[in-house]
């Protein structure tokens, strides 16, 4: 069974290409376009690894993350944040929160694979 991948980011310029690449490596992928949206679609879809921005409208995802790592029920989901900001502060606050990885944007899409692979498949 394939490995489920959730991305969350409200830019199409993101979802579209992030969401063929992981198909094209046979992971099964949900997009969803706002923190709320990935809150409910955690309970359904299940997923293995979120692909999660940061900055999202009214719930973020750093308190997106917050909340998935403090339900022992989906502490083990990976998450690796995909965001345009690049302070030290940002990133050392993703990692606090329970991220997997932290990629800043522009990413290369090789790396965002590697990354996913390396936390999915050892």
């Amino acid at each position: 069974m394939a490995n489920k991948i959730l991305i969350v980011d409200d830019e199409p310029s993101i979802t579209v290409p992030l969401k063929f690449l992981m198909e094209q490596n046979q992971f099964e992928v949900l997009v969803v376009h706002s923190g709320e949206d990935a809150l409910a679609a955690i309970e359904h879809f299940l997923p293995d690894l979120i692909l999660l921005d940061v900055m999202l409208p009214n719930v973020d995802g750093f308190q997106v993350c917050q909340n998935l790592k403090s339900d022992p029920q989906n502490k083990a989901i990976k998450v690796v944040f995909l965001s345009a900001m690049t302070r030290d502060l940002d990133i050392a606050k993703g990692n606090t929160l329970g991220a997997d990885a932290y990629i800043t944007k522009p990413f290369s899409n090789a790396d965002v694979v590697r990354q996913v692979k390396d936390l999915l498949c050892g």
